[in-house]
């Protein structure tokens, strides 16, 4: 995409309103704790220390509507903990003579690798660091320093205080994470009626799978029905795809068909009740249009494979209706992790080592998250030293402009960029119109601000133009109460939001981290992640007695890491102004689409493969492991060689499916419905894939090789879609 093209783009983004809003009790109760802050320290101690209060208070409120699963308290908390040291820090810094910008570009620098542990924790690093820009400038000494940095750790306190005591939707997020999984479920079963081959996002599972995770202290006090029906959800996704398919579930047409879209149809209702039932907290119902087959398939209209997963499926159906009710706790599944079967992450005072360690493995050449923290403490440091040099008063603001706008990636930096130049200008402009023509007192101005507040947390969904408005405009009244001429301060604050943006865009332009350049790398993680997935599920079936549940698990969490981060690279390539053949030679977007249906491809049969696990009592599939080894060598070497541009070649695979079928001849006891009989269609079917994803990344010029009888391209395979994996 050109330049002008993705600035056009990036700007309308920037500054297109959603029509979505935050859920107005919290924002009440965010607002609120801001004036519980600040009113008694505003009677108390004066302007200044409520300023600072207010500002704790205001960050503190803004970390616990960000995107996360743990407890609302600790994020406050935590946001408070952190905007007292750079508090106080700041302070101390800015009486010593030139020592103030080195520890701004050291600050900027820790909360750029602050991004190495999400974006949660990268947007309250670069709030503590705004607050600090803003704060150090008013006129206290040394001594009093502390003080102020204590009233910034207050407001975090006081809003981890209120959220404790004034509870919204306990466990709300999580409820919604586990629903909208299973309205997936059930969204994907209705597809799979019409369309055998349908592709599924994993997104939701994986959602579900963070909102899972909880702390100690949340494990203890986790409502019943939020245990375990996260994995009886993950055994139903491959189970629907299992009826479905055509080659290793019920057959193309007749009424095995018949019988498998009747039991998809009943599946989403079912899928639906539980959906509704977890998101409410209500005992889930069986609804009375499902089919009764659900409840016993007794007709023999389905056999072999497709059987086995009808069964499996109406199994799992019955644990999770059972999983919702109060008496059936017994019933449940457990995760496979942490003490108690439970996903446990570390709590607020483990997290430090932990996020030291995080963040320390991204000092390494070529680390993206590296480059961000040094752009950023790049760009806040010369944006503050620029400003100075204008000689205008509120120089800091430049700097707060540029910390705000600088994000990892260029669509999002570009985006904030002119949203921010626009909410501020207005924002700054309306509120100092108010200040002019009412000439506020400081409790008017203290209310105009707390309803500011309240427009931020209200408006957080509602695009970054129009939070940004009421943000400016809540900086206004709160700094007003100091005795500075209105107008003069609007014009300096817009000249320097101007100052600050331009220093920001301009160093990302010159300083890119660029994802199309890392697409290849994308590529190849993918292709190397399903192709273990894929093996340690034929590892499964090579030893049935002796496989480790985790290893299969573990490999299709990762495919599904691996997936995201190539989806997500895409996405932002496709919106860079940067010709993806000179950053990535090796892949065009061509081959990238068909590599992305060719490895959803492969990831698909690894899940049907998966759905039909046998049991440890069952008799191994002789030389199952030995393939799965081989299959999962020849993919991380296929991810090597897009990396450097190489062709990709599956020879050996296919040489060593050929043997591997020749030994299954002569394997005795085949019959219809028999692992034996799952296991070679699935190798085939893994075989086509492979012949696909083959051709995908060939470079041009290159030959291809020739496959073998089994490798016969996408004959047969049908749509698969570019969702699939995972």
């Amino acid at each position: 995409m050109p330049w002008l093209a993705a600035l056009h783009h990036t700007g309308r983004a920037g500054l297109r309103p959603e029509r979505t809003l935050s859920d107005p009790y919290r924002a009440a109760r965010g607002a609120a704790a801001v004036a519980l802050v600040v009113f008694p320290v505003l009677a108390v101690g004066g302007p200044g220390p409520a300023i600072s209060a207010a500002l704790g208070a205001f960050i503190a409120g803004t970390a616990t509507f960000q995107r996360s699963f743990r407890p609302r308290p600790s994020l406050a908390l935590a946001a408070g903990l952190g905007l007292g040291v750079s508090t106080f820090l700041g302070y101390l810094a800015v009486s010593v003579p030139g020592l103030f910008p080195v520890l701004l570009a050291a600050w900027a620098f820790a909360a750029g690798l602050a991004w190495s542990l999400g974006p949660t924790a990268g947007v309250v690093a670069t709030n503590t660091l705004t607050v600090m820009l803003v704060v150090v400038q008013l006129p206290v000494s040394v001594a009093t320093a502390a003080a102020h940095a204590g009233l910034c750790a207050l407001g975090g306190g006081v809003q981890a205080l209120v959220i404790t005591l004034w509870p919204i939707k306990s466990w709300g997020a999580q409820r919604d994470a586990l629903a909208d999984a299973y309205a997936s479920l059930a969204d994907y079963a209705r597809r799979l009626r019409h369309d055998p081959h349908a592709a599924m996002d994993p997104d939701p599972l994986m959602t579900a799978r963070h909102a899972a995770a909880v702390t100690p202290w949340q494990d203890r006090r986790r409502p019943p029905e939020l245990r375990g029906l996260r994995g009886i959800a993950e055994r139903i996704r491959p189970t629907l795809a299992a009826i479905a398919d055509p080659q290793l579930g019920a057959a193309a047409e007749g009424p095995e068909r018949d019988r498998a879209r009747e039991l998809l149809a009943g599946a989403a209702q079912l899928l639906d009740a539980l959906a509704r039932a977890i998101r409410t907290g209500e005992p889930a119902s069986y609804p009375a249009s499902a089919p009764a087959a659900l409840i016993a398939p007794v007709r023999p209209v389905l056999h072999g494979p497709a059987l086995r997963a009808a069964r499996r499926l109406t199994a799992l159906l019955g644990r999770a209706f059972g999983g919702l009710d109060q008496n059936a706790e017994s019933t449940l599944e457990t995760p496979i992790a942490g003490p108690g079967g439970a996903l446990l992450r570390p709590g607020l005072a483990r997290m430090l080592p932990v996020a030291v360690r995080t963040a320390r493995r991204q000092l390494r050449a070529g680390s993206p998250i590296l480059h961000h923290a040094v752009r950023l403490s790049g760009v806040v440091t010369a944006a503050y030293l620029l400003a100075r040099l204008t000689g205008l008063h509120h120089s800091y603001w430049a700097a707060m402009t540029a910390a705000m706008v600088i994000r990892p990636d260029f669509v999002q930096t570009y985006t904030r960029g002119v949203a921010r130049v626009a909410g501020t200008v207005v924002g700054v402009l309306l509120a100092t119109g108010v200040v002019e023509l009412l000439h506020p007192g400081n409790w008017v101005a203290c209310v105009l601000a707390v309803l500011c507040i309240g427009g931020a947390y209200l408006t957080l969904s509602t695009g970054y133009a129009v939070m940004t408005t009421c943000i400016s405009a809540y900086v206004v009244f709160l700094l007003g109460m100091e005795p500075e001429p209105p107008l003069s301060t609007a014009y300096e604050r817009i000249l320097l939001t101007l100052l600050g943006g331009a220093v920001a865009l301009l160093a990302y332009a010159l300083f890119p981290t660029w994802e199309t350049a890392r697409l290849p790398e994308r590529t190849a993680e993918w292709i190397t992640a399903v192709g273990r997935y894929a093996g340690a599920v034929l590892g499964a079936y090579g030893d049935p007695a002796g496989r480790d549940p985790r290893a299969v698990r573990g490999a299709l969490l990762d495919a599904r890491e691996a997936r995201a981060a190539f989806l997500q690279a895409r996405e932002r390539a496709e919106a860079e102004p940067v010709r993806h053949a000179v950053h990535s030679p090796q892949l065009s977007r061509r081959q990238l689409g068909r590599a992305r249906e060719a490895v959803g491809f492969l990831s698909r049969v690894a899940l049907l493969m998966e759905a039909h696990l046998p049991g440890r009592q069952a008799e191994p599939v002789p030389g199952a492991t030995d393939f799965g080894q081989a299959l999962a060598e020849a993919t991380a070497a296929a991810g090597a060689a897009v990396l450097t541009g190489r062709a990709v070649d599956f020879r050996t695979v296919r040489d060593a499916q050929l043997l591997w079928e020749e030994l299954l001849e002569g394997t005795p006891g085949q019959r219809p419905g028999d692992q034996l009989e799952v296991v070679r269609s699935g190798s085939r079917l893994l075989m086509q894939a492979l012949t696909d994803l083959e051709k995908a990344v060939r470079p041009a010029g290159a030959v291809a090789a020739e496959p073998g009888p089994d490798g016969r391209g996408s004959d047969g395979r049908g749509s698969d879609g570019p969702g699939s994996a995972g």
